[in-house]
């Protein structure tokens, strides 16, 4: 089984980890392709800096290497499809806040004639307040990489 995922991950964090659990499940030994945003797309979309391409691409294949035992292909998106239109893939897995472009590449694959993937999708890992765990938060010192809180929000 051909699966696919994308994103920016960085840092990798443990929401990240539970959709590349669900890759690795899902793929039965099979080719895993990860499209990893390209520094132009991750810094256009974000408002903080990110790690280079090659680095993100680095740490996903040695974290799936060291917890999986898997080699996987790494490719750069330049946009939000990346090769999900032109090669052949069995399922996407996606967080449910991409879910609406994955129905998108569906559509647009079937234009092209190629089958529908099937869309896997995996619910947000929570930190510890119950809130996503995201990039974000840990970019803003609220949440480490696991979910655990660094500081205390103040309300207003």
């Amino acid at each position: 089984m051909r699966v696919a995922i994308g994103g920016t991950f960085d840092p990798l964090h443990d929401g990240h980890k539970k959709l590349l659990k669900k890759v690795y499940e899902l793929s039965e030994g099979d080719e895993i392709v990860i499209g990893v945003t390209s520094d132009r797309m991750a810094r256009a979309n974000k408002n903080r800096e990110v790690l280079p391409y090659h680095a993100r691409a680095a740490n996903l294949s040695q974290y799936m290497y060291e917890e999986y035992g898997v080699k996987i292909r790494t490719v750069e998106l330049n946009d939000r499809y990346g090769i999900t239109l032109d090669e052949d893939f069995d399922c996407i897995v996606i967080s449910p806040e991409t879910y609406e472009v994955a129905l998108e590449i569906n559509r647009l694959r079937k234009e092209r004639g190629k089958k529908p993937m099937k869309i896997v999708k995996v619910e947000h890992a929570k930190a510890a307040d119950g809130k996503t765990i995201s990039s974000t938060r840990i970019k803003a010192g609220e949440i480490d990489e696991h979910g655990s809180l660094l500081k205390l929000l103040r309300k207003v």
